[in-house]
């Protein structure tokens, strides 16, 4: 079952299912770094850990991304292939590290773009042989 083709409109929904998806890892991370200095030693801890987060900002806005990700990305999927999307879909590998340096001020070593080049050249060639054997399953 093969969709059709790529579109302006679904390559907009595609950029915004990557920047909805870096907001929410954004926003949960913002979450947890609430509780940072806290130190997990038993299961009570963990309820103790999760008791505040219920009541941050930033949790609650990762959920609104994560269900405006998940309408965004039912849309594409209703479109194209799978095997289209998911790699034209990959900007986040980059958006994130970016998100994370600039405003959670992460630091990224070469090994880590090193390895974050080689997802992205990963995803290049499944994207580039994903529409060039179609197996009929019929």
């Amino acid at each position: 079952m093969s969709k059709r083709r790529v579109t302006l409109k679904i390559l907009l929904f595609l950029v915004a299912t990557d920047i909805f998806e870096t907001l929410t890892q954004f926003f949960f991370k913002k979450s947890a770094m609430l509780q940072s200095s806290f130190t997990f030693k038993n299961l009570g801890d963990t309820i103790a850990f999760m008791k505040p987060l219920v009541f941050s900002p930033y949790l609650w806005l990762g959920f609104i991304f994560v269900f405006l990700t998940f309408v965004l990305w039912s849309t594409v999927l209703s479109k194209i292939d799978l095997s289209v999307a998911v790699p034209i879909a990959s900007f986040s590998y980059i958006l994130v590290p970016l998100v994370s340096i600039y405003f959670l001020h992460e630091v990224m070593t070469f090994l880590d773009w090193t390895g974050i080049f080689f997802i992205l050249v990963g995803v290049v060639f499944v994207s580039m042989s994903s529409g060039k054997s179609k197996v009929s399953t019929q």
